[in-house]
């Protein structure tokens, strides 16, 4: 897979938490965000893989 392929499975995975964010659902945003996250751990890319992390403490954070 190259890199504009890795970048668009990311940025499907952003879109599709975000929406779901949007609706409120978010425990099924940091579902679909821990998916974003192994995709990144199983591609190797530690750098993705930390901003899914990030991501899923923040919504987490603001969930709460």
């Amino acid at each position: 897979m190259d890199q504009a392929e890795k970048g668009e499975r990311y940025a499907r995975i952003f879109r599709k938490a975000g929406v779901f964010l949007g609706k409120g659902n978010i425990a099924r945003a940091v579902e679909i965000l821990k998916e974003g996250e192994a995709l990144a751990h199983s591609l190797g890319d530690a750098r993705m893989a930390k901003l899914f992390t990030d991501e899923i403490a923040r919504v987490t954070k603001q969930g709460n």
